[in-house]
């Protein structure tokens, strides 16, 4: 294998492929990155696969000779990281030699690799279910449902976020138990596969994040191509692929857990009610992250208060339009405050019933479908 390429087209491959290393790999090759160089192309692709997430890239290279071989991740990333941008950078290889050398403007680095053969094969299967989408309605689906996704691996399918595609278009989904969190895109945002079939699948959150990432960071007006099958996703975009497992298991009926009306509902100014919220969390900080919201419709107000027990208390009042009775309702503040931050739009309603079931907010005059479900924290008296 040799080769010229771009320092900063490495580097920024490097970074991005370098989050499906394996912090512990069972076995050594899992620790490398593949370096597969291809001269009828012109192109040096980068893969890193841990088993459960695989990240192939690839950049355009001066591919004097074919040839691949695994390179220890972290020590190569720092390497590049390192050297200037200024200069081009020279890769080379003697066929079934694992001596690698890698030349820029300021000098000569060897590294001892591994044989790519040893690598494991990135699942790459496209067949099954598929569908497209455009890669921007994709980011949107995730920034507004990942984080309600649960970290508890003990809870399994709901570590993941749930999307399903139908005649209505895509709608991810995403709770942890405590909180649910729905977004809807309907057929501007998507591209369904020519069959029509409808598409379910759970896909693990750390994996969807590192998607997010790669999507963020390499805008492009391309759409993108998911598969589905054998109990692994596959999404194509541009020049990348990202593959991973599917989490096994029947995602909870969410849809059920909405209540169908409710009997009070509070509209306030979203980032009103967010810096609220934030001032009086440096108390319920310190005494279990709990604050109760008071609605008054006679005064178009509502209060936002947490009391630390032996610390002290706070309260925060915000102007509201108010529709039904009165009511005191307690939640985890940090659960509120995740749900309003990504959402879109100036306004957000807080609809609920009573003080001990579900609570929904939404944002008001969004294109996209978005609803936030809470459960209230119940208060001793």
């Amino acid at each position: 294998m040799k080769l010229v390429c771009s320092q900063a087209e490495l580097n920024a491959s490097l970074q991005l492929v370098g989050r499906a290393v394996a912090a512990r790999p069972t076995h050594p090759v899992l620790a490398n990155v593949l370096l597969t160089a291809d001269a009828a192309t012109g192109r040096l692709s980068l893969t890193a696969f841990d088993l459960s997430l695989g990240i192939q890239t690839s950049l355009a290279a001066a591919v004097e000779t074919s040839g691949a071989i695994t390179l220890p991740a972290r020590l190569f990333a720092e390497i590049v990281n390192r050297l200037s941008a200024e200069s081009p950078l020279s890769l080379s290889c003697l066929e079934g030699d694992e001596q690698v050398e890698l030349t820029s403007s300021g000098g000569s680095y060897r590294m001892r690799g591994m044989p790519a053969d040893d690598f494991p094969d990135l699942p790459l299967n496209q067949t099954g279910t598929s569908i497209r989408l455009d890669a921007d309605a994709l980011v949107r689906g995730l920034r507004a449902t990942l984080f309600a996704s649960s970290g508890d691996e003990a809870k399994q399918v709901l570590t993941g976020v749930h999307l399903r595609l139908d005649g209505a278009g895509l709608e991810c989904a995403a709770t942890d138990g405590h909180r649910l969190a729905v977004l809807h895109l309907d057929h501007g945002a998507t591209a369904p596969a020519s069959d029509g079939e409808p598409f379910d699948v759970t896909v693990p959150a750390r994996s969807l994040r590192e998607l997010e990432r790669l999507l963020s960071g390499r805008p492009s007006q391309e759409p993108l191509s998911l598969f589905c099958d054998q109990g692994q996703v596959v999404v194509l975009w541009a020049d990348q692929v990202l593959t991973s497992r599917n989490i096994d298991g029947v995602y909870p009926n969410y849809a059920q857990l909405i209540p169908a009306s409710f009997n009070r509902q509070v509209r306030l100014d979203r980032r009103g009610f967010i810096a609220g919220l934030e001032r009086v969390a440096v108390l319920a900080d310190q005494h279990n992250n709990v604050v109760t919201i008071s609605a008054d419709p006679a005064a178009g107000k509502v209060t936002i208060r947490a009391d630390a027990q032996d610390v002290g208390s706070g309260s925060e009042s915000l102007a509201a339009s108010i529709e039904g009775d009165p009511i005191d309702i307690a939640f985890n503040v940090r659960y509120l405050l995740d749900g309003l931050k990504v959402m879109g739009g100036n306004e957000v309603v807080l609809k609920c019933n009573a003080p001990t079931t579900p609570a929904v907010l939404e944002p008001v005059g969004e294109p996209d479908s978005f609803v936030y479900l809470v459960m209230p924290v119940q208060i001793r008296t």
